[in-house]
């Protein structure tokens, strides 16, 4: 683990707004790839897909950064895009990508990396825009502990005729595997045009270097002298081929950015806080942060009139002691009724894009009021909450700081309530502060980051706890949606909830572990109530089923098998990511009635 000298506290005014804006000469390349399989279109989460080694494979996920474009000139010489990349992802239907600022010509060539060069693989992610194709909370394709980005990840299900589905999960990486596409077509840009390309994940795993997943292995990290990796980046240049040019194509006209909402003529911009080392989070253009509304969505947040009999507040479910979390397997309401899922940490989810446990809810602003609608939680009605809070003294005043009139809205409400929350950072934990040279784990806790951050990679020698893969990086999360193998037969659908998807059943989203010995108990229904309790689970009672995520179902039937001195070192480990700050940080009485 490597140390920084210091550890200093990252603040910056959310409000910057990033535009590109080509010159009115240049022309632009839309870029359209479509994964295909054998000259097909490919399907995801479809186990039909047959190599040459005769395994039936399916695909799960396909996400991959290209980046380093450049054109050859019909009369020779390479023109560079200098900046330019592009994350794509299956899965989350982004195929497409626009080529910006081409100087207008024809060109007889295309060139472009999988992953970035050294300098930019390894450079600080923090000062990365969080729109930018490169963000990694944005494309989930950074190894924060060992450095670097993934440049592909391919995971799926595959099996040979006599076996049951087992997962597999291939991660192509690192600096000397940066792999060159060179494809040569005749390409007139002297207007804008659309480029379609067909990535053959057959080509991938067939040509020139046939692929067996169940000889050669079920994942691969690349690391040195690892045949697999060697075999992908072999067979890479060739798995790109050109579908149809057509020139001429004028390029969609982006959306306008959104326009702060409410914003009153004096306002004190909030200073927001986060770690050195996090990813810059993509902020509400239309809510910037201010400190006046921040304080109002603190007041609502303890505000029991938001609730129908006055009883309960956001804070009655949300503990600031408890990680802002609910120590209690199901929250009651106002009624007595139990929810039927646990109340979730509402600890750095600036970083967010989807909430609640199946991701039902796109944003903070209308999460926020979900609960103080719900029958089974604070059962009032938005007209009756703005009723009360317009006849109590203190909201008109706070409102016109916050929004430039007393008038008092469930919009209004819901915007503070989303600042506030927005602000609740956790950064500094006995973790934070020994990867900064300030304080020093003991053996134990390091031998349980270690196990943490370790790939179960048996025929590499590597026979870690494989946690990073679901909740890596400095934010302890990936903010996807798993299925983390509880039950063989779910009563919860989760996420398949909401997208009406097979492939999406049982899964659900993946907290964050800072402060995770704080938020008991665990899960998405609380069956857990210790940490000793989750590590038994992911160790050797993963139950199996045709969703569960690849990178469970590639372990082997009997689990990995940790030792119990493993294991406590990893509980360890998992208590250093406790935030110093968090209990404290939560003052009962923080506005005062009258200014």
């Amino acid at each position: 683990m490597s140390l920084a000298r210091s550890y200093p506290t990252l603040l910056f005014a959310t409000w910057i707004s990033l535009a590109f804006l080509p010159t009115s000469q240049a022309t632009n390349l839309e870029t359209i790839i479509q994964p295909t399989f054998g000259g097909s279109p490919l399907l995801l989460d479809s186990l039909r897909y047959e190599t040459s080694a005769k395994e039936t494979l399916s695909f799960t996920r396909i996400s991959f950064l290209l980046c380093g474009f450049a054109l050859e000139k019909e009369a020779g010489g390479w023109i560079e895009l200098p900046n330019q990349n592009a994350w794509c992802d299956a899965e989350k239907h982004r195929l497409q990508f626009i080529l910006h600022d081409i100087p207008p010509n024809s060109y007889r060539a295309l060139r472009f990396y999988f992953g970035p060069d050294a300098k930019t693989n390894h450079a600080d992610i923090s000062k990365i825009a969080a729109q930018d194709p490169l963000n990694p909370n944005l494309n989930g394709l950074h190894w924060d502990w060992q450095g670097g980005y993934i440049f592909l990840a391919l995971e799926g299900f595959f099996r040979t005729q006599k076996d049951n589905p087992t997962g597999y999960s291939y991660h192509f990486a690192r600096d000397a595997r940066r792999t060159p596409i060179h494809l040569t077509t005749p390409l007139d840009l002297r207007h804008d045009a659309t480029l379609h390309l067909d990535f053959d994940l057959g080509s991938l795993l067939n040509s020139p270097r046939p692929i067996s997943i169940s000889q050669a292995g079920t994942s691969t990290h690349s690391r040195d002298k690892d045949p697999i990796a060697d075999n992908l980046g072999a067979n890479l240049p060739g798995a790109f081929r050109i579908a149809r040019f057509l020139s001429s194509v004028p390029m969609p006209i982006s959306a306008q950015a959104r326009k702060p909402l409410y914003l009153p003529e004096k306002y004190t911009p909030y200073r927001f806080q986060m770690a050195p080392t996090f990813p810059m989070p993509d902020l509400p253009l239309d809510n910037p942060l201010t400190e006046e509304r921040v304080a109002l969505g603190r007041k609502l947040f303890l505000e029991t009139a938001l609730s129908k009999d006055n009883s309960q507040s956001c804070l009655s479910c949300h503990d600031s002691t408890k990680g802002f979390s609910d120590s209690r397997r199901f929250s009651v309401g106002v009624d007595g009724d139990l929810g039927d899922r646990h109340s979730m940490p509402l600890i750095n989810l600036a970083w967010k894009k989807e909430f609640h446990w199946d991701g039902a809810l796109p944003s903070l602003r209308e999460q926020s009021l979900r609960p103080i609608q719900d029958p089974a939680e604070m059962a009032e009605t938005l007209p009756r909450v703005v009723q009360k809070l317009s006849s109590d003294p203190a909201y008109p005043p706070l409102f016109t700081k916050a929004f430039g009139t007393p008038q008092i809205t469930a919009e209004k409400i819901s915007l503070a309530l989303e600042q506030f929350v927005l602000t609740l950072t956790s950064y500094r934990s006995k973790f934070d502060l020994a990867k900064a040279g300030l304080v020093k784990l003991t053996p134990e806790e390091q031998r349980g980051a270690e196990l943490f951050m370790t790939e179960y990679e048996p025929r590499m020698g590597q026979r870690g706890a494989d946690c990073f893969h679901c909740h890596g990086g400095p934010l302890f999360t990936d903010s996807q949606f798993h299925n983390n193998g509880l039950d063989v037969t779910p009563t919860d659908l989760g996420r398949a909830k909401v997208t009406g998807r097979d492939a999406d059943r049982a899964k659900f989203s993946t907290p964050t572990l800072r402060n995770v010995a704080l938020t008991a108990p665990y899960m998405h229904d609380g069956r857990f109530k210790t940490l000793e309790e989750v590590i038994e689970h992911y160790d050797s009672r993963v139950q199996r089923s045709a969703t569960l995520d690849p990178n469970l179902a590639k372990h082997p039937n009997e689990g990995l098998q940790l030792a119990p001195a493993d294991k406590k070192a990893i509980i360890a480990f998992l208590k250093t990511l406790t935030d110093t700050n968090l209990p404290s940080s939560f003052a009962p009485n923080p506005i005062p009635s009258k200014n």
